[in-house]
């Protein structure tokens, strides 16, 4: 399908769908720009995507497929594509591929995870047989043991693994139990997730020849919305011509942010998509130009991503690289915030993985870090307001994944609810 016109998906999406008539009901006529139109409140709209009596999609459910968000609480959130909208999604996605690195004759193990109408898996094999080179597609899945992917890998010489980040991980601190590297593999590719730094030194001991890249940026939601750019950074992604225009929205004035190293969260239009339009879709993510005239942007993590405690904010990202710039034998494969509240007062437990048990003295070291890091923690722990920071180790393994699409949680929020 090619792309349309803005105007024409502006009159399409207040024609035939209640939502976005109710949405445009002070929007002038004729647009021009895209900053003419609200960004899409969240709330609003998956409320009023709801199974009966829905007030979102612009015609029926007669020939679509459904993905359902993961990862996800409460009300679920169902995500309808038609047939030509999802082949062309998917081809797009599958040429980004091999701008991340695929090669025609590749042979590809998919580790994404499918089953309760999750999009990942079936997205990717897909968007690899759309792919405009040759491959072989192994669709493994991300349920499938450890042990048999490193199997696998060695009998079939595969040269590409794709999945999450933690599965990936997870194969590799296989490999390096059994004592073995996988050089057959060339690439990894991942997705459903950002690749954080603290997982590299594990992917490097057990794929010492292979590239590292995004898959691309996409999701059930909101549809394609970046494509990897090759490089070192693996974190920079462009706008998929003539699919997608990304805009990055200050979070403070809600204006567009046109200054690269500015950073602000990940606004979203789809140019083909009608049957359930995404027009200024926010993603939840947060990113800062590049290049902004080439629609280039560097993920910088999700907007919600931390934890507070009492006054104290601890960003994921920020936490993360004082622990690496803190540990510099790189013991620490993996993290998570866990917020507990114990004795009348809020604490927070930095949980690291660890495939080789640290020294003792490395857990003081990291805490004086993120003390130096966040001083007001410190001060709020002196007032009595907050427990003191903890470090807690465990195998890599042990760090808490959703169960569905085997993503790492990175902030679990233990407080009672009441």
């Amino acid at each position: 399908m090619p792309a349309l016109p803005l105007q024409a998906l502006v009159d399409h999406a207040r024609t035939h769908s209640p939502f976005y008539a109710e949405l445009y009901r002070e929007v002038p006529r004729t647009i021009s720009h895209l900053t003419e139109l609200p960004v899409i409140d969240q709330g609003a709209f998956w409320a009023a995507n709801t199974w009966p009596d829905n007030r979102l999609l612009t015609g029926p459910l007669t020939d679509a497929g459904v993905y359902k968000t993961g990862g996800t609480t409460g009300v679920p959130k169902f995500s309808p594509w038609s047939r030509s909208e999802h082949a062309d999604s998917v081809t797009a996605f599958g040429a980004g591929i091999v701008q991340a690195g695929l090669r025609a004759g590749h042979r590809v193990a998919n580790l994404f995870c499918a089953g309760e109408l999750y999009g990942g898996f079936l997205y990717i094999e897909n968007a690899l047989h759309h792919a405009p080179v040759e491959n072989v597609r192994l669709p493994v899945g991300g349920t499938t043991t450890n042990e048999y992917v490193a199997d696998l890998i060695a009998g079939f010489g595969v040269h590409v693994l794709a999945g999450e980040p933690m599965k990936l991980a997870a194969v590799a601190e296989c490999l390096v139990q059994r004592g073995e590297v996988a050089d057959s593999v060339e690439l990894l590719l991942f997705g459903g997730d950002l690749l954080f730094a603290d997982l590299r030194p594990v992917l490097s001991r057990a794929f010492p020849k292979a590239a590292v890249s995004s898959i691309g940026f996409a999701s059930i939601d909101a549809g394609l919305v970046g494509a990897p750019v090759p490089g070192d950074d693996v974190r920079v992604h462009e706008a998929f011509p003539n699919r997608t225009v990304v805009e990055l929205i200050d979070e403070v004035t809600g204006e567009p942010i046109t200054t690269a190293g500015v950073p602000g969260r990940v606004v979203v239009t789809n140019l083909f998509r009608t049957l359930m339009p995404i027009l200024r879709y926010p993603t939840g993510d947060r990113a800062e130009w590049v290049d902004p005239a080439r629609q280039r942007f560097r993920l910088l993590g999700r907007t919600t991503e931390g934890a507070r405690v009492g006054t104290v904010a601890m960003p994921t990202e920020e936490i993360r690289s004082v622990l690496i710039e803190a540990d510099p034998q790189r013991y620490m494969a993996g993290m998570q915030l866990v917020q507990r509240r114990w004795d009348g007062r809020d604490g927070l437990i930095v949980r690291l993985g660890y495939l080789e048990e640290p020294p003792a003295e490395l857990s003081e070291r990291l805490v004086e870090a993120l003390y130096t890091a966040r001083p007001l923690y410190p001060e709020e722990v002196a007032l009595g307001t907050i427990h003191h920071l903890t470090i807690e180790w465990v195998p890599r393994a042990e760090l808490v994944t959703n169960p569905r699409t085997g993503k790492l949680q990175q902030v679990l929020d233990e407080r009672p609810s009441a």
